[in-house]
């Protein structure tokens, strides 16, 4: 050692070995004076606070040292380092048990530990020159005058640079503790809050008694979970000259001329506003606490509304958990529990052939394919329907209600999907369901089908014989015969108690991350915050994989962190592109500060638009209509750059008239999409739920199978679509391929003819055409392999 510094390097090694005891590092990065780690940890008064998901860490990238020979300070105090040497003790150094134990210690699991080397022996050796203590201590191990334990002080330093919540994890812990939601709402807590419980099902009156006394209140706000619920409680207070404004995510309507606010408030429970005082608030439907994506909507609103009085109102099985979260603000619960107005029968025999509907009917149907397959067959019947479902805007929803509803309108017949289960208001005297299995996205996201449940059977079958209608008794009951005992069972049990109430971060929590994670995404940002939350058993974190889908498809974006997250957090389906690229286009525009006006929206939706001519074009009707329902939301948001709200509301009405009218004409659309598409066709459309990797009913299979083989009926059949229970489904396709074999084409005859897409003219013509191609030699599907055989048996004759 030529040129070396001998009191340094005396000190040098006994601050590396005081470092290791305390398993500290020298010269940390400099942070946030608010990420000090505090002593006491995130384990909060109860027990120990689980392990964070270390996947989620994704290391921050260091640039290796690039200084020129005259910034090596190392070098001229000791001298230049021979990298081979160095190698082979740095990988000495990561082999050592105490080291990987000092680094767990220290927040370094196996995961972390290995990135973390990985990264500091890269940087030691891609760099031209280190600082100047880390190049002695390497120097004086190579030289054999140190220990390779001497580097952990300077591994631990680099991997805090990699992994900065290493350094503020306690900090991190607290601002994701989620044990006392209650305390998130001081003005709450400052008032002594009555909490009246309005409990009972579908059609008992509760939410009537709920919403008579938010009308005689002096101040109220009404919450409920559609814009449709809203919408029907603002017109109902200013019909009874009760002031009443409206607030959804896309639209402000006052009763006031002068857009003064008035004292009662009818809004979407997400718009809630928990900082205004109110006499009486009402939050409606109160079991969807328990929803995996919005239950922490009506968290919020149970727990930070300002009211004197909070109505809930919703199934009696919410009621423990309501008073339970109640116990824990000091508020006690009173109940008050509603029977049904009006009988609801279940009745002893299956609907089995559309030829037996008659008026008053409602078809429920889990899927668009569903919903077209019946409302085609329905119309081939002479009879007209009325179509539902969840994507159609809330105009043309309450146009078709209305249709079905009037009396004098030929229309008798609803055909719809479980949208009906809340927010309209609809005269039906029999519910008949389609099919009782479902499409559903287990917690891992993979797409599933399975029996409804008995809350979502019970929401729908209590539409029919609605109290005040024309149908003083309801009735349900099944297409299918097998399907009714099940159904009857389904009904028949109690429903499960709701065990938790969601939670959702909020954007001050985020902020708070970022301010400690500055170079983490928004979507890693959620993910550590989740790892690393705390709840207790009344909550769980609401499911976060739409917003981190956004997220991730605008992290490219330059957006500040406020405006990033309400990106976020706009409502759209993800499983439609078209509104997916809209979004990220308005993302883009607003990172460049360019106002997304009228003239642009129109450029991009290409308005104006014609009625559609199939079902093709009626979907990208109903996701332009959603376009501009996504503009009006940002508008409320970001007024300066969506400035033309009111001519975007303004086409937005005109497009409703326009997919009312495709809706109206939607047999015709339906046979325009299967007339252009191949033959054999099943379905018209890409279904609003996709199902592939799902079984589907091996019915609607082996119908397929059995129109592609049986010649006489070489036709393009639409699949009936129909989904059964899991647990019935293997037999049956055993007993539905016997009875192809044994019937042949009688049995594919009889169903078309039952099913309306076959009638006895259409079955005698094409029986005489299958004749005459016979007597001409020409065999549909097997006249290849038919031809062949007869060349065959010629020749044979001929020898």
């Amino acid at each position: 050692m030529s040129r070396c510094a001998w009191p340094l390097l005396r000190r040098l090694p006994a601050r590396a070995a005081l470092a290791l005891r305390h398993g500290g590092g020298s010269a940390p990065r400099a942070r946030p004076a608010a990420c000090s780690s505090s002593s006491s940890s995130a384990k909060g008064d109860g027990g120990a606070s689980r392990a964070p998901d270390t996947s989620l860490f994704v290391p921050v990238p260091l640039k290796p040292g690039l200084g020129g020979a005259a910034e090596d300070v190392g070098a001229e105090l000791t001298r230049p380092l021979d990298k081979g040497e160095v190698l082979k003790n740095l990988n000495k150094f990561y082999k050592r048990k105490e080291i990987q134990r000092l680094g767990a210690e220290n927040g370094l699991d196996a995961r972390l530990f290995h990135q973390a080397f990985i990264s500091f022996r890269k940087y030691i050796m891609e760099s031209s020159s280190v600082s100047a203590d880390l190049h002695i201590i390497l120097n004086d191990i190579c030289c054999g005058a140190g220990h390779v334990d001497d580097l952990f002080p300077f591994f631990l330093r680099h991997a805090k640079q990699i992994f900065p919540m290493l350094d503020c994890m306690d900090d991190l812990r607290k601002i994701s503790d989620l044990r006392l939601p209650p305390n998130w709402y001081p003005d709450a807590r400052a008032i002594q809050r009555k909490i009246i419980f309005h409990a009972g099902p579908t059609n008992s009156g509760k939410t009537y008694h709920a919403i008579q006394r938010f009308l005689s209140a002096k101040s109220g706000i009404y919450c409920g979970p559609l814009k449709l619920l809203a919408h029907e409680i603002f017109q109902k207070s200013n019909d009874a000259n009760v002031p009443c404004d409206l607030v959804t995510g896309e639209e402000r309507l006052f009763a006031n001329e002068d857009s003064r606010q008035a004292p009662h408030v009818a809004c979407t429970i997400e718009m809630c506003s928990t900082n205004t005082p109110y006499e009486v608030a009402v939050i409606d439907e109160i079991q969807m606490i328990r929803d995996p994506a919005r239950g922490w909507a009506w968290t919020r609103a149970l727990l930070g509304l300002c009211a004197e009085e909070i109505h809930v109102c919703g199934e009696p099985a919410a009621i423990d958990l309501v008073t339970e979260l109640m116990y824990t603000t000091g508020e006690e619960v009173e109940v008050r529990n509603y029977e049904r107005l009006t009988p609801l029968t279940v009745l002893d025999y299956a609907l089995e052939s559309l030829d037996n509907l008659r008026a008053g009917d409602c078809i429920v149907c889990f899927s668009k394919n569903d919903i077209y397959s019946v409302s085609r067959q329905i119309e081939a019947r002479g009879l007209e329907c009325a179509v539902i479902y969840g994507s159609l805007p809330p105009g043309t929803k309450l146009e078709q209600a209305k249709k079905f509803n009037d009396p004098d309108d030929p229309c008798k017949i609803l055909v719809a999907t479980d949208a009906i289960g809340m927010g309209l208001n609809l005269c039906i005297r029999r519910i008949i369901f389609n099919s009782i299995v479902k499409p559903t996205v287990n917690e891992k996201g993979e797409k599933e089908i399975d029996t409804i449940t008995t809350s979502q059977a019970l929401q729908i079958a209590g539409r029919a014989g609605r109290f005040g209608s024309s149908f003083r008794q309801g009735e349900v009951t099944t297409m299918h015969r097998e399907d009714l005992a099940q159904l009857r069972d389904i009904l028949g049990e109690p429903v499960p108690p709701v065990q938790a109430a969601g939670l959702h971060p909020t954007p001050e929590q985020i902020e708070m991350f970022a301010y400690h994670l500055p170079d983490a995404t928004l979507s890693n940002l959620i993910d550590i915050f989740v790892s690393l939350s705390q709840v207790d058993g009344m909550y769980f974190v609401c499911n976060i994989d739409d917003f981190k889908f956004l997220a991730d498809m605008i992290q490219h974006i330059p957006l500040n962190l406020r405006s990033r997250y309400v990106f976020c957090t706009a409502p759209l389906n993800r499983k439609e592109p078209f509104v997916c690229t809209t979004l990220l286009k308005f993302a883009r525009q607003f990172s460049r500060n360019e106002p997304l006006t009228f003239d642009w929206l129109c450029r991009h939706t290409k308005w104006p638009l014609a009625a559609p001519k199939n079902i093709k074009e009626l979907v990208h009707l109903e996701a332009v209509h959603d376009v501009f329902d996504l503009y009006l939301w940002l508008s409320y948001r970001f007024m300066d750059m969506f400035p033309d709200a009111a001519l975007v509301r303004d086409i937005q009405k005109k497009l409703d008239d326009i997919i009312q009218i495709g809706v109206c004409n939607i047999t015709k659309l339906i046979r325009a999409s299967q007339s252009a598409a191949a033959p054999g066709t099943a379905e018209v459309v890409a279904e609003d739920f996709p199902l592939s990797g799902t079984q589907r009913d091996p019915r609607a299979v082996s119908e397929r199978h059995g129109a592609a083989s049986t010649e006489a009926l070489s036709i393009a059949v639409e699949a009936a679509g129909l989904r059964r229970a899991k647990s019935t489904r293997a037999s049956r396709l055993g007993g539905r391929q016997e009875e192809l074999k044994s019937y042949g084409r009688g049995s594919l005859a009889n169903r078309l003819l039952r099913e309306g897409l076959l009638t006895q003219e259409m079955l005698r013509q094409l029986e005489s055409e299958w004749q005459d191609q016979h007597r001409n030699g020409r065999y549909g599907f097997g006249s290849k392999r038919d031809d062949q055989h007869s060349s065959k048996e010629t020749r044979k004759k001929r020898k």
